[in-house]
């Protein structure tokens, strides 16, 4: 069984508000589906779904998208937004799709891979994906940087440490680096058609306090929130600070820009002819 996390009602809750689902990262999934099919897609299925960010954004190129959780709060928070009437969403584990063999055009599985019992996910996924279908995994760094005038450097700065911080509540099952997981995945995976991509830079403007709000969000911050409330708050508090006097602000609705660092592979089935 896969590791369970996220599943809090107010973590939910964040994760919808304050996680980022890229467009161009859907925009280099489709490409690649795309490029030996000329074929309507029928059915993709976005594992580790979450509240479904990145669920909604392959609507517009299936005939039908079921987003698929373990968590029943991330689902109550993908069923409280508005959803294309193609996407529909089930809870379940990853390594047990509800679906029969060949059935998926599209499996994928954004920043969620790294928790699942990976061997037997990418053996579920083999099982359910039809000849010639993809599977796509992605995720990113937590070492993210900011931009902001000529101040950056200092941010980042700031940034650093509060990323070491964190660094010692990492959960032991994502071990020294998510990438590596992901590298590993690739390599175990026998498709011989396959790309990986290890540095793909996603630039979006949030505010201060969403950044900070973005960090919280991180499996290392709420193991910590839950071992000391206390120590948790404080160095959000003290990082936000430090940063808002960094940038000469008073405010922290003041936008900047926050750098994600994506890493990410794609496999395509061999087809039985």
């Amino acid at each position: 069984m896969a590791v369970r996390r996220f599943e809090g009602k107010d973590h939910a809750a964040a994760y919808l508000q304050f996680r980022v689902a890229p467009q161009d990262l859907i925009s280099r999934i489709l490409k690649f589906v795309n490029q030996k099919t000329t074929e309507r897609l029928q059915l993709a299925v976005d594992v580790g779904c979450g509240p479904g960010q990145g669920t909604v954004l392959l609507a517009p190129y299936f005939t039908k998208v079921v987003g698929i959780d373990v968590s029943p709060a991330q689902l109550e928070m993908a069923l409280t937004k508005t959803n294309p009437p193609n996407v529909s969403y089930s809870q379940g584990p990853a390594e047990e799709l509800p679906f029969g063999p060949g059935e998926v055009d599209l499996v994928t599985a954004m920043t969620a891979a790294h928790w699942f019992e990976r061997r037997k996910f990418l053996v579920e996924a083999d099982r359910v994906l039809r000849p010639g279908g993809c599977l796509a995994l992605l995720s990113y760094s937590m070492n993210m940087d900011l931009e902001y005038g000529d101040v950056s450097t200092e941010l980042n700065a700031i940034c650093k440490e509060f990323y070491a911080a964190l660094l010692p509540f990492r959960d032991p099952y994502l071990g020294s680096s998510s990438e590596k997981i992901y590298a590993d995945m690739f390599d175990s995976c026998s498709y011989p058609d396959k790309e990986w991509n290890e540095s793909l830079l996603v630039k979006n403007t949030l505010t201060l306090g969403g950044y900070i709000k973005m960090v919280e969000t991180f499996s290392s911050y709420q193991r910590m929130l839950r071992n000391n409330p206390a120590e948790a708050k404080g160095l959000s508090d003290d990082i936000q600070s430090r940063l808002m006097s960094a940038m000469k602000v008073s405010s922290p609705d003041t936008e900047l820009t926050v750098i994600v660092k994506y890493f990410y592979w794609f496999a395509r089935k061999p087809s039985s002819d």
